[in-house]
């Protein structure tokens, strides 16, 4: 039986079932970190950024709403179709610019650095932290702040996640997610570097409803990374 593993494939499919509501309501409802409608935290999260990068941008909505703030906003996905939506939907939008790439790739080529980088349910879960992390850390400046939201940890069941993307019927396909619970999550961004670390469950409107995993963090300031660095480390 044949297997459709590759990414790439998947996204690519996932992108032509997304919805098309009108460029206002899209922009209206970009920065929502979570899945309920006009609920929770929105962009306040990522300070006020000059740049910022979206790891897993899709069709670009977010992107296109900091654009609109005069933010230089870059996004980046793993699909071709998420990445040709985007610039179909976004593309008039001068301070707008998506780049087809894994962002494992993009991060390691790339000398660019960003004063926000965030994953709205993007490339934060589905990727694994122990890569990921080093390189964002590498490409936000002093003081720039990574901000990421998915679901929830299943109670239990912690790190990489085998899922079966279309079911469980018809052609073999699937991805891998990682999950953690907050304090999980403070501890391995803390591991690699980042400080002032905040995650937490953001409640549903319901609260017997799946809530949504948001973190905050950010890279060190110079004056703090030296003091998390042994004097022996530094000469």
């Amino acid at each position: 039986m044949s297997a459709v593993t590759d990414l790439t494939t998947y996204w690519d499919r996932y992108a032509g079932q997304l919805p098309a509501p009108p460029r206002e309501d899209a922009l209206k409802e970009a920065l929502r970190w979570c899945q309920y409608p006009d609920h929770g935290p929105g962009a306040e999260l990522l300070g006020d950024p000059v740049t910022a990068l979206e790891l897993g941008c899709g069709r670009g909505d977010a992107v296109a709403a900091l654009a609109t703030k005069g933010i230089d906003a870059t996004g980046v996905d793993l699909s071709v179709e998420h990445v040709r939506a985007a610039h179909e939907w976004w593309g008039d939008l001068a301070n707008a610019r998506f780049t087809h790439a894994d962002v494992i790739d993009y991060l390691s080529d790339t000398r660019h650095r960003w004063e926000a980088a965030f994953s709205i349910w993007g490339a934060v879960w589905f990727t694994d932290p122990d890569v990921l992390l080093p390189l964002v850390r590498e490409r936000l400046v002093p003081g720039g702040r990574l901000v990421f939201a998915q679901a929830p940890a299943v109670p239990g069941a912690y790190g990489i996640q085998g899922m079966y993307a279309n079911g469980f019927r018809g052609r073999q396909v699937w991805v891998y997610r990682w999950a953690y619970e907050p304090e999980m999550w403070a501890e391995i961004l803390k591991r690699h570097g980042f400080v002032d670390v905040r995650a937490w469950v953001e409640p549903a409107p319901d609260p017997d409803d799946v809530g949504t995993l948001i973190v905050q963090a950010v890279h060190p300031h110079v004056r703090e990374a030296r003091r998390a660095t042994p004097a022996w480390r530094r000469q």
